[in-house]
């Protein structure tokens, strides 16, 4: 069975949130920290280091 990444991501993502109940401003600050970063120079060396 193939499932897209987002769809994935979205489910972790939601059980994540519902089970840990992580506060909202965390969640937001990861999310948009995680967009900056994979958006800036930072992008590929921390995809090397994740790899």
């Amino acid at each position: 069975m193939d499932v897209p990444l987002w769809l994935a991501l979205l489910a972790v993502g939601y059980l994540g949130v519902k089970l840990a109940r992580p506060p909202w401003w965390l969640v937001a600050a990861l999310l948009l920290g995680g967009y900056l970063i994979a958006d800036s120079f930072l992008g590929p060396v921390v995809d090397a280091a994740v790899k």
